[in-house]
């Protein structure tokens, strides 16, 4: 059977190969677009087995919303060219709308929800790999539910995303938290949230660093003085101690009580945060190929 440029593009649009794996496919089953991508399939799903140990730091944040539900997922690549390729961020948007419709509750879940193409995740994400040449993982995902307000938002570089969950107040208000949560990335939400390890060990250090005069002052003074270093430094690690970046006169605290507001909680993704990256120092290889190092 003749293979002709358009059954090439038609299998090409359908399964994102290149266009020669694609020719390829089809000359190997005698023109039939099923089996070709059948076989296309299959070569992308060995393809993603032999990438798998390969260190993927980059990537994007996914996001899709509606209404009170909202989610994230983190997808990863070994470079940002690739995570700056259109056909990546297509898929990247793509598994994020998939996790909303699901209903995913994670990661594995999500890899057998069906996207609009009619692949599944898992499927789709081979043949992206086979398509971008190299290891694309969906890493985390994380979900917010509320009856209330959902701030959502990514940062324009994909890298960093924040989903704020808010009773009372409005969008505009939630909205301007996660914004808030993005730029200062606060650990904790409010005081109560800090562990109380934490505010020990804190307690612990302070007192070290004090000098001798100022720890023979009588105890309830010394706690007075302690006690403010450490409320200083708790707001400092929480959302509502912090002062509101879109308004630096006020803390976060009482932006919210204004509003009648009560922040319930939040979720924070930075790509690649916690995975060891692998730094290439090409001259040396060079050298070291060379017999010169």
């Amino acid at each position: 059977m003749e293979i002709t440029a358009s059954l090439v593009k038609e299998l090409r649009e359908r399964t994102g190969a290149g266009m020669m794996e694609c020719k390829k496919a089809l000359t190997e089953n005698n023109g039939d677009i099923n089996a070709a991508a059948e076989a296309l399939r299959k070569s992308g799903a060995a393809k993603a087995d032999k990438k798998a140990d390969r260190v993927a730091a980059e990537g994007r944040l996914g996001l899709a919303q509606d209404g009170g539900k909202a989610v994230l997922v983190e997808v990863n690549s070994e470079t940002d060219f690739v995570a700056n390729d259109a056909n990546f961020k297509n898929f990247v948007d793509a598994v994020a709308a998939a996790a909303l419709a699901s209903g995913a509750a994670d990661v594995e879940a999500l890899k057998s929800a069906t996207l609009a193409s009619g692949q599944t995740v898992e499927e789709a994400r081979a043949t992206a790999i086979q398509t971008l040449g190299e290891n694309i993982q969906i890493r985390r995902l994380v979900k917010a539910d509320t009856t209330g307000n959902i701030g959502a938002y990514v940062h324009t570089n994909g890298k960093v995303g924040v989903l704020v969950e808010l009773i009372g107040g409005d969008v505009e208000l939630a909205r301007g938290l996660a914004m808030h949560v993005a730029a200062m990335k606060p650990p904790h939400n409010k005081a109560a949230d800090v562990p109380a390890e934490f505010v020990a060990k804190e307690k612990e250090i302070e007192l070290a660093k004090m000098s001798e005069k100022d720890k023979s002052k009588p105890a309830e003074i010394l706690e007075k003085i302690i006690s403010g270093k450490i409320n200083k430094i708790v707001n400092d690690v929480t959302l509502y101690g912090q002062s509101y970046v879109l308004d630096g006169d006020k803390t976060v605290e009482q932006v919210v009580t204004a509003a009648k507001a009560d922040v319930t909680g939040f979720q924070l993704l930075i790509v690649g945060e916690g995975i060891e990256k692998v730094v290439e120092d090409y001259a040396a290889e060079v050298m070291k190929q060379a017999g010169l190092a």
